[in-house]
């Protein structure tokens, strides 16, 4: 189940990648690292070192990315309808 897991993450981010050459969102960004840690993570075995810091890693891309969906929901809000 691994491989195919990893393979998942891959193609997520190959994708991610296409798409940010595409808008240039600089959002994809942090996203396209997570999807490499959990790529890198699952192509190890459970027991290794560099599993959880691939993981570790994958869980600071993710909160990396919040302050940058949240900035752009409030820059919205702000601006008054047309």
């Amino acid at each position: 189940m691994t491989p195919l897991v990893a393979g998942i993450f891959v193609a997520s981010t190959v994708v991610t990648l296409m798409h940010w050459l595409r808008v240039r969102d600089r959002r994809l960004l942090p996203l396209m690292g997570f999807f490499v840690m959990m790529a890198a993570a699952e192509s190890l075995e459970w027991w290794n070192y560099w599993r959880s810091a691939f993981q570790v890693l994958g869980a600071v891309c993710g909160l990396a990315l919040l302050p940058m969906l949240d900035g752009r929901a409030h820059e919205r809000s702000a601006s008054p309808p047309s």
